[in-house]
């Protein structure tokens, strides 16, 4: 089916970068760059459906959303777009890599890299997943080399890994000794004659949401604060416009009529905001990240002057444009307008115009992969278990895991399993497939960490406090992360109950909870050193770390053992009250 891309009317801003000199201004010299966005692309070289856009179901009755993003066509767009106008720079707004499907993960996602050095990104915001692996990892991710966390993946994809050609940029990542940056805080472009300046950022909470041990020795500073740091040095460095990358997202109000492609919108609210609020009034424009949502609005400066926030959603459905008029012999931006381009790969590949060297890529990324991928697992009870749609509720696939985990783990004496939300990538599997069949690169795309399991002792009165935990601090109001428990665990969450209240009737299999007995429990290696802001794990007494037992694994032999009798119904181990 034609999709025709609708033309939309931009959001246009005035906004004056520097002074003029003290002679005053001299005969404006305009030059027009276009900046295209991609954030959250973890790592998803193949397009997937884009719930964004509706389309009919080639196989049957209703819509299915349209097969968008994948490297190959984000190279056709890229194309056209340079093609229009040559002076555009392609960057990006963080987790770029990490939580991957098979093709790009089992590589150490170095295809990724090597895809989007090859389409020549320029530059982008450090993401949390980008340390998913630790510093060292991504610093090699950075620079290249075989000296891996992961010999067993890395240089599979090219036996020389050269590193990244586009610049990591985090300005508010600092080395607790000494407060270098390791990466760059800011990347300068010259284009057209004109220079691009751009300042990235990771959000400061990155620490609490990665295995901690990986940044034990960074410090990850206030996002405005660290932005507002350089922009004096880009402007002693007369760029013409400055726009920031951060990987800090928003959601746009519950009741706002705003989608993707709205164009200005005022209804965005979240963590970005108040950030964004504080940004100095010298940048353009904000590429943002992190929350998954395709947005086009604006948030006032600290002036009170609108000015552009936008994200593309994830996994390359959109890419964020920007289309900036500079002033480069005043060092002033002129205008400055914003849109949402959906990244449609089913008319890309019907009129010829993706990407045939990215197409090789993903090939070659494929038959490196598709052994272990296309490896049948099991026929399940039901064509798909699903993942919940937000953080703050039980899963028919979070009862699955935790089930999986705990069966793994009861030779060590586990009689709980906790698993955090936020691991859980993907439904099982993506789209259903004839006899419900599962892949292993179904349970990958599902579980793509390569977590391993550990085993502890908690005291009853250290669970509660641990389930507090998930209402609380960082994990407050829309923040909310609800563990998913094993079978037999039950309990209540009463959200409206006063902090540290809020969890009550504990029970193992029917029995309560006593404070004051020891439990055998089990968790991946994230949650086991305090991620999500789960500190209690790191109290724990009697601790086994299980290398050997990598969560993925645990799950396909749940699955083979279970997986026709699941029916892909939520359990109802966790009650919650309003």
């Amino acid at each position: 089916m034609k999709i025709v891309k609708q033309t939309l009317t931009f959001v246009t801003l005035g906004l004056a970068l520097t002074a003029c000199g003290a002679l005053g201004p001299v005969t404006p010299d305009p030059v027009n760059v276009t900046v295209l966005g991609l954030n959250d692309f973890h790592g998803n070289l193949e397009p997937t459906p884009f719930s964004g856009v509706q389309v009919p179901n080639p196989g049957g009755t209703g819509t299915v959303g349209l097969t968008a993003g994948g490297v190959e066509a984000i190279g056709g767009e890229l194309a056209a777009v340079r093609k229009e106008n040559p002076n555009t720079i392609f960057v990006g707004g963080g987790d770029l890599i990490g939580a991957s499907p098979v093709t790009s993960s089992l590589l150490r996602d170095e295809p990724t890299v090597v895809a989007l050095s090859k389409l020549g990104m320029k530059a982008s915001a450090l993401g949390n997943h980008e340390f998913d692996q630790g510093l060292k990892e991504l610093l090699r991710m950075q620079n290249g080399g075989c000296d891996s966390n992961s010999p067993d993946k890395a240089c599979k994809f090219d036996p020389a890994y050269a590193g990244a050609s586009f610049k990591w940029l985090g300005a508010n990542v600092v080395y607790k000794a000494g407060g270098a940056n390791p990466f760059q805080p800011y990347f300068i472009e010259t284009i057209g004659g004109a220079k691009i300046g751009f300042i990235g950022a990771v959000l400061k909470d990155t620490p609490t949401i990665v295995n901690p041990t990986g940044v034990a020795e960074l410090n990850f500073l206030d996002e405005a604060a660290s932005i507002n740091r350089y922009v004096p040095v880009l402007k002693a460095q007369k760029v013409d416009a400055i726009v920031v990358l951060i990987h800090q997202g928003g959601v746009v109000k519950q009741g706002s009529t705003a989608k993707f492609d709205t164009v200005g919108c005022q209804d965005l609210e979240g963590d970005l905001v108040p950030i964004a609020q504080k940004i100095d009034p010298a940048v353009s424009a904000i590429i943002s990240g992190h929350s998954h949502q395709g947005y086009n609005c604006t948030v006032p400066d600290p002036t009170g002057k609108p000015r552009i926030v936008i994200q593309g959603e994830q996994y390359g459905h959109l890419l964020q444009r920007l289309d900036l008029k500079v002033d480069k012999a005043n060092h002033t931006v002129m205008e400055v307008r914003a849109q949402n381009v959906v990244i449609n790969y089913t008319d890309r590949k019907a009129n010829g115009t993706l990407d045939a060297n990215m197409t090789a890529l993903v090939k070659e990324a494929q038959a490196k992969t598709d052994v272990v991928k296309n490896q049948f697992v099991v026929n399940l009870g039901a064509p798909q278990i699903k993942r919940a749609a937000d953080r703050a509720s039980e899963s028919a696939l979070g009862d699955v895991i935790a089930d999986a985990q705990l069966a793994a783990t009861q030779a060590q004496g586990a009689v709980i399993a906790f698993m955090n939300p936020g691991g859980i990538r993907a439904d099982l599997p993506g789209a259903p497939k004839a006899n419900n069949a599962v892949t292993f690169g179904d349970v990958f795309a599902v579980q793509p960490f390569g977590n391993t399991m550990v085993v502890m002792d908690l005291t009853g009165a250290q669970i509660k406090a641990l389930l507090e935990q998930q209402t609380t601090g960082n994990n407050a109001g829309t923040n909310a992360k609800l563990l998913q428990v094993s079978a037999g665990f039950t309990y209540t969450l009463t959200l409206s109950a006063a902090e540290g209240q809020r969890v009550s009737n504990l029970k193992l299999n029917g029995v309560a909870l006593s404070d004051a007995a020891t439990y055998r429990v089990a968790m991946n290696s994230f949650l086991s050193t305090g991620g999500d802001n789960f500190t209690v794990f790191k109290e724990g007494k009697n601790v086994v770390q299980l290398p050997g037992l990598v969560d993925v694994d645990a799950l396909v032999s749940y699955l083979k053992a279970n997986g026709p009798q699941l029916t892909g119904a939520v359990q109802g181990r966790i009650t919650v009250i309003k």
